[in-house]
């Protein structure tokens, strides 16, 4: 029997490398989101920084573990067989909940995830206890006050997060301004000592007592001490700055930047790691509880030596830092995280992945009446003085720069500054705050102080802050969810169930991992090559070579996918129109991403050749709807076969082949007249085009005498005029297209 154990604890350690992996590339945006979106340094300087912060960070984290243990439910009512079963279920549940938030670039909270499923797998195995003793109530299972403590100090932190970022980032920007550069000269020492002595405090001071090296005479010291180290550390830090800006002449904000991402990411270590390996300790203190006690069985041990305190040893919490570094190095899927975080606050404009939703906008509406009303009272010298300091010169709001920051690093070092100081505090108490809400929020809040959610930006923000906030509370909801079903599961289908719900989980990550690979690939084809610039200025003839390139591969795609629709409706083949309407939605999406550019690309344009834009706007125009006349065949067909209605006639499909083959043509003489630089010719596509409509005219008289006849029911009939509709509006666009591109070119040359 001990054997079968033995080996479930290994399977704890085995789910909680894989936990640490897939929890890293979710919580690696709570510490990286500042110094990326500002880029601070080069990317490999700041995952060096950050990885010295989680290592060093892990091995605070000692205090930590009794949380896994006795903060949900209380152990000593509870098994040594029926731990094992939370504890599976709590693994297993983690591990695919999480990879699943990574593979959408969705950042989750592991701590609402590890909580919730502690108390779902708990709530499962105490209703058999119940069902089975009804003499004890539900309440001696579940430690509901410390669970409803938990959850609220996590509900509450979101505010209090989003509310200090929101204000530290106002009375920052109030008195340094979007120009900076010449206050930091006098202030920027004061305001990195602030920065770097509030980092000090509240990890080394109040992070210290969770520390499983420093000995219990360090940790009086420093806690008897810790106003002697604040006044020291301010007067040192300030001079340090200082002497090192006057003398070598620092960046203060990039160094506090740095310094704030070294210990975000050692308060995230220190916070977040029994999220991921708490769990599995407390399986296997619990195995070495059960096989030194003589004549013990799993049903008849009960856990009370859970609730007892527990010192983690060190070289365990290195090993897991050592994991978490390796995962910060070598995950795709944590970039894919830290890029959501970024786009929702950056400054400037440009895609957002996010839509609009009926609340976002009452919210901003709102929010716009609002701030006219209390602007009424503001007297004017000081609303000029504030409207100045908010306002961005040319060189903050340029875009000429290739990679220009997404926010500069003053809003970089706030957020860092903020998020690591509340973090590291609730640490102190020992109460697993969210990294994730706390980080993000701090990020959200002073992003609206700093005027990023402008009236262009502010509902797609709006929203996407809401999704990813409605997303945490599908991890709470789910994660107690799929616990409870899998702590019943194994608790009725026995020990053995434990490894199929492995291999399902195994499923789950080989799925995930597939999904990541296909949408990581569809995203390369279609981002744009970026256009050459000189001096950060784009000359015409490199616009017109990237637009003919654009043209040609699009009008390619449009040919393809024309084709394939109507041959595999023609064939009713559901997969392959349903993966040529897929193909037509990102052909549709690239193309509108072009239009998206145009602002950008105009503003690059070197000043001499600035007419040139309206031809290059006239081009994409055309393209974008050349390209969106698929749609409207490409669906209606695939909704016409996916309920099954009557497909067309043995005639209607013949005489649609030949429009295929006469479409087909054009389009092919189009791009081989482009990439030839042949536009001249345009006659000879001119024909053709009147040689189409004239068919196409045709083809609609013959289908209204078959109405005419009751020949063909009403379904079939407005499909196929559809089809015909924007098969003409396709080539009307073509011919314009061909004609801007044309233009275009003349006018360079």
């Amino acid at each position: 029997m001990e054997n079968i154990y033995l080996i479930l604890v290994l399977v704890l350690f085995l789910l909680a490398i894989s936990d640490l992996v897939v929890g890293v590339s979710n919580d690696a945006v709570n510490f990286l989101n500042s110094a990326i979106g500002a880029k601070a340094a080069p990317f490999k300087i700041i995952m060096l920084v950050a990885a010295l912060g989680v290592f060093v960070g892990a091995t605070f984290s000692s205090g930590m573990m009794e949380i896994a243990r006795k903060s949900m439910f209380n152990p000593e009512h509870f098994y040594f067989q029926e731990i094992m079963i939370i504890f599976l279920a709590v693994m297993i549940t983690d591990v695919v909940l999480l990879d699943l938030f990574n593979t959408f670039g969705l950042p989750t909270s592991t701590t609402v995830s590890i909580i919730f499923e502690l108390l779902g797998a708990a709530v499962g195995v105490s209703i058999i206890k119940v069902m089975n003793d009804p003499a004890i109530p539900m309440s001696e299972y579940i430690n509901s006050a410390k669970a409803l403590a938990i959850i609220s100090g996590i509900l509450i932190s979101v505010v209090i997060s989003f509310s200090i970022g929101a204000i530290v980032q106002y009375i920052t920007r109030a008195i340094f301004s979007f120009r900076y550069q010449n206050r930091i000269k006098y202030l920027g020492s004061l305001w990195g000592g602030i920065a770097i002595t509030a980092i000090t405090y509240f990890i080394l001071v109040k992070g210290a007592n969770g520390s499983s090296f420093m000995t219990a005479e360090t940790k009086a010291w420093i806690n008897n001490n810790s106003n002697l180290i604040i006044l020291y550390s301010l007067l040192g830090w300030i001079s340090i700055l200082q002497i090192f800006h006057w003398v070598f002449k620092l960046n203060i904000l990039k160094f506090t930047v740095l310094a704030g991402t070294f210990a975000l990411a050692m308060a995230f270590a220190g916070n977040d790691l029994v999220n991921f390996i708490g769990v599995p300790l407390a399986g296997f203190e619990a195995f070495r509880d059960y096989i030194s006690t003589p004549g013990a069985t799993p049903t008849s041990l009960l856990m009370g030596s859970l609730a007892e305190p527990v010192k983690t040893e060190t070289y365990i919490l290195l090993i897991a830092g050592l994991i978490m570094v390796v995962t910060l190095w070598t995950s795709k899927k944590a970039r894919k995280v830290v890029k959501t975080s970024v786009d929702l606050s950056r400054q400037g404009e440009g895609d957002e992945r996010f839509g609009s939703s009926y609340f976002a906008r009452s919210l901003v509406r709102g929010s716009i009446a609002l701030s006219k009303s209390v602007g009424k009272f503001i007297p004017a010298p000081v609303q000029k003085y504030l409207d100045k300091q908010f306002e961005m010169d040319e060189v903050s709001s340029s875009v000429k720069e290739k990679d220009a920051p997404s926010f500069d690093m003053l809003r970089a070092s706030v957020n860092l500054v903020v998020a690591s100081i509340l973090i590291a505090s609730a640490t102190s108490l020992k109460l697993p705050l969210s990294t994730t809400y706390v980080t993000f929020m701090v990020a959200m809040g002073t992003s609206l102080s700093d005027r990023a959610w402008g009236r262009d930006s502010a509902v797609y923000r709006i929203t996407g802050v809401l999704s990813v906030i409605g997303g945490w509370f599908f991890t709470a909801f789910s994660a107690f969810t799929v616990a409870f079903l899998v702590a019943l599961f194994i608790s009725y289908a026995g020990t053995w169930s434990i490894f199929l719900l492995i291999a399902l989980a195994i499923f789950f990550l080989i799925r995930t991992h597939i999904f990541s690979n296909k949408a990581t690939k569809e995203q390369l084809s279609s981002q744009e090559i970026e256009i050459e610039e000189v001096n950060g200025e784009i000359i015409s003839e490199k616009v017109l070579e990237q637009c003919k390139t654009n043209v040609s591969d699009v009008l390619t795609q449009v040919s393809g996918l024309y084709m394939k629709s109507l041959i595999s409706f023609e064939a009713e083949d559901r997969k392959q129109l349903k993966e040529a309407v897929k193909e037509v939605d990102s052909l549709n999406k690239r193309t509108k991403k072009m239009k998206t550019n145009i602002y950008k690309t105009v503003r690059k344009l070197q000043e001499e050749s600035i007419d040139s834009s309206l031809y290059y706007v006239q081009v994409l125009d055309y393209l974008r709807e050349t390209a969106h006349c698929l749609t409207f065949i490409t669906s209606p067909c695939w909704e016409h076969l996916d309920n099954n209605h009557k497909t067309f006639s043995e005639e209607q499909f013949h005489d649609l082949n030949l429009l295929q083959v006469k479409v087909k043509t054009i389009i092919n003489k189009s791009v081989g007249f482009i990439e030839g630089n042949n536009l001249d010719q345009l006659d000879i596509i001119y024909e053709d085009q009147v040689k189409i409509l004239e068919h196409l005219r045709t083809l609609r008289k013959i289908q209204l005498k078959r109405i005419k006849k009751d020949k063909a029911g009403t379904k079939i009939s407005m499909l196929y005029l559809a089809i015909l509709h924007e098969t003409q509006n396709m080539m009307l666009h073509l011919i314009n297209l061909i004609k801007a591109q044309r233009d275009f070119a003349n006018y360079i040359k």
